[in-house]
């Protein structure tokens, strides 16, 4: 019993340490972690690349910063999802993002 009283210690350590090295990162660099995982293509391997946070770190970040109902969402939504690791994608896709993503659209009707 004793094992799990230290394993829940240290868990809770974990996610205080990686809660306040995110939050000593700048407001626009927050906003970004947040934004990747919320991306659909852009895999947790690219947000450990970037900034160091892993996938197990990024959900604990999440966890945190979104609403209850918002991080069920998201976690629902990125669980088993193979555009989320790259170990699950397709070889032959190697961007993160969509090719439309980034592009102005003429939407106006003329």
């Amino acid at each position: 019993m004793s094992w799990l009283i230290a394993a829940i210690r240290y868990t809770l350590l974990e996610l205080e340490m990686t809660i306040d090295t995110f939050s000593r990162l700048p407001l626009h660099e927050q906003s970004r972690i947040i934004e990747m995982a919320w991306e659909d293509r852009t895999p947790f391997e690219a947000i450990e690349l970037q900034f160091g946070f892993g996938e197990k770190a990024v959900i604990q970040i999440m966890q945190h910063q979104l609403k209850l109902a918002s991080f069920r969402n998201w976690r629902v939504r990125v669980r088993g999802r193979s555009t989320k690791h790259t170990a699950f994608r397709d070889p032959n896709v190697l961007r993160g993002y969509c090719k439309t993503q980034y592009k102005i659209r003429q939407n106006k009707k003329r």
